[in-house]
């Protein structure tokens, strides 16, 4: 039974990717310093999993407590996570998303390496592709990040190509996500961001939870069927499941790739909103602002690729997202503090 580290353990993605490691038949240990999650993911974990979860608390920029728990535990895989990753914090405080970020990554890859564990899944981001020049995007896209963030994930993967090249026994997973919405179907894990929520799904559902009065939609002028942004929304079900292949795949055989997890299809702002309202039975106001810069007009992928490669697809629909984070937020309306 194969091993997989998760860095970032606790955090929204990778706590359901922990149960989906468990669900395939995976040992899982888990590291993370409770930065941006809680403590009390562990228990949820423990009561979902029906097993104690191996777990370390660390900063993955200490290169001694990183050294020391590889030292502890053998290792089969990692799936990196552990990151900052708000678009617009970045944009005020890019240089603590250079340090934290890239620095992580260094730690990590660099104890890895030393002892020779050479298969990585980085979480990297629809954000590296930029402004699109035609959609759907696939993964030899003109990449070009306009965010801080963005341009840490895309150096990233750069820093990991050159990795690979250097180093016969390294295998990348890229994983360039699209937009993780919904929570686990129990409603007892889904995304608890720290103070005012970055992106659309968690701040809708706090609208309808009563914690906000109002969403702002940030522009409706945009060319598209409504005039609001149109993204690809993916069901951090699917996504944790699009882990698990990509695991497997390096496990099973050698070499390194990039895949798109995305539908394949957009939703726009006011879908979400409607889609939401439906779900949860309440309506949800908001008001139309001014566009945000940087912000693009439409972005989703082709998942083909991952298809191809990992027998992988994404299976749920909007539906299902809306009513699982509203399942998880009606549970839970301030979140693990409740």
């Amino acid at each position: 039974m194969a091993t997989v580290l998760l860095t970032g353990a606790t955090g929204y993605i990778a706590s359901h990717t922990w149960l989906a490691l468990w669900a395939a038949g995976f040992d899982v240990v888990g590291v993370d310093d409770f930065r941006n999650s809680s403590p009390q993911v562990l228990e949820r974990l423990a009561e979902l999993g029906g097993r104690t979860p191996v777990f370390e608390r660390a900063d993955v920029g200490d290169a001694a407590a990183v050294n020391a728990l590889l030292d502890r535990h053998r290792i089969d895989a990692t799936v990196h996570f552990a990151a900052l990753k708000a678009v617009g914090e970045s944009a005020e405080v890019p240089l603590a998303y250079y340090r934290n970020n890239l620095g992580g990554l260094f730690t990590v890859c660099e104890a890895l390496r030393a002892r020779r564990i050479g298969r990585f899944v980085f979480s990297s981001s629809a954000t590296v592709y930029g402004e699109p020049e035609r959609l759907p995007l696939v993964e030899t896209s003109r990449v070009g990040a306009t965010s801080p963030y963005g341009r840490t994930k895309l150096m990233g993967e750069q820093i990991l190509g050159d990795l690979a090249t250097a180093d016969a026994g390294w295998q990348n997973a890229i994983l360039r996500y699209f937009n993780p919405v919904g929570a686990h179907a129990s409603g007892r894990i889904g995304e608890d961001p720290r103070g005012t929520p970055n992106n659309l799904m968690p701040y809708v559902s706090q609208v309808a939870v009563g914690r906000r009065a109002s969403l702002s939609v940030w522009g409706n002028d945009y060319d598209t069927p409504d005039g609001t942004g149109v993204r690809d929304y993916i069901h951090v079900c699917d996504l944790a499941e699009g882990h698990v292949a990509a695991v497997q795949r390096l496990l099973d055989a050698p070499g390194s790739f990039t895949v798109n997890l995305g539908t394949g299809r957009g939703h726009s702002v006011l879908d979400v909103v409607a889609a939401f309202a439906a779900a949860s039975g309440r309506a949800i106001p908001y008001e139309i602002r001014p566009r945000r810069p940087g912000d693009v007009a439409a972005c989703w992928a082709d998942p083909g690729l991952a298809e191809q490669l990992l027998g992988w697809r994404a299976t749920r629909d909007l539906a299902s997202m809306c009513a699982d984070a509203w399942r998880w937020q009606s549970h839970n309306p301030n979140g693990y503090d409740t």
